[in-house]
């Protein structure tokens, strides 16, 4: 009878070992999921300009100059790059879902996947573009962790069924205290790791569109997991929340960037 207690009782034990202390429910995660999205999610336009380096194992460093334009109710988006002098003029378009690269040495556009490079870098689409994590995955709660000093939820999100999404698994780390996301995983469907990127540094502005705050990442360090040594840095820098024309939104005016 002791043995089969003391059996009873490693079960209960190992059972609570593996079991979140604090577990959310469905709906508490869907409701962290669209608190990401607002915060991120401007009601008007918005601009920055950023810098992108990017290190290459067994190749020179190279740095980058984009602006970025957003449009977030019509879920647009334009990556016009600066600098250096032979990338400037080349450019990505989001609209209707689709993304386009437009590269001006060539006078072409070709329709870009999800998983595209943005160029050449570590960086994808969603890097720049506005969160939609509750629209486009599902939330499994994988436990209450420590990240470092930070006390985080840690999710696993699977992408809903039509959703187009680089990856269709996401592994997400987010600060308890602030509800900054902190770190995240793209996962393969065969399990495979592709990309890890830590989020060390948030700032917020008021929009007066929105009447309320708008949180962007400051910094976004992307470690390539397949291409082992590969690093890109991104720095959001001169962000605005002012209107934008409606012609910067379209081919026409991309192409006229390179002229």
């Amino acid at each position: 009878m002791r043995k089969v207690v003391l059996g009873l009782v490693s079960a209960v034990l190992v059972v609570l070992a593996v079991s979140p202390a604090f577990a959310l429910d469905k709906a508490e995660m869907v409701a962290l999921l669209k608190e990401l999205d607002d915060r991120q999610r401007n009601s008007g336009d918005y601009n920055a300009v950023v810098f992108i380096d990017a290190k290459e194992k067994g190749k020179t460093d190279v740095s980058y100059e984009a602006v970025i334009y957003r449009r977030d109710d019509d879920d647009k988006l334009v990556i016009l790059f600066t600098q250096p002098k032979s990338e400037a003029g080349k450019g990505y378009l989001r609209i209707d879902r689709n993304l386009f690269l437009y590269d001006p040495s060539v006078g072409k556009w070709e329709r870009r996947t999800e998983r595209e490079r943005i160029g050449g870098t570590s960086s994808r689409r969603n890097d720049f573009d506005e969160s939609r994590l509750a629209e486009e995955f599902e939330p499994e709660y994988v436990g209450e962790e420590t990240l470092g000093k930070f006390t985080v939820h840690h999710l696993r999100l699977t992408a809903k069924a039509g959703a187009d999404v680089a990856y269709p698994l996401l592994e997400l780390w987010v600060d308890k205290a602030t509800g900054n996301m902190l770190k995240a995983q793209d996962v393969a469907l065969s399990g495979r790791l592709m990309r890890t990127s830590y989020y060390p540094k948030w700032q917020k502005m008021f929009s007066e569109d929105k009447k309320a705050e708008v949180y962007f990442p400051r910094e976004i360090q992307i470690y390539d997991e397949v291409e082992k040594g590969n690093k890109t840095t991104i720095v959001m820098r001169a962000v605005e929340l002012k209107p934008l024309e409606d012609s910067i939104f379209t081919k026409a005016w991309l192409e006229s960037k390179s002229r």
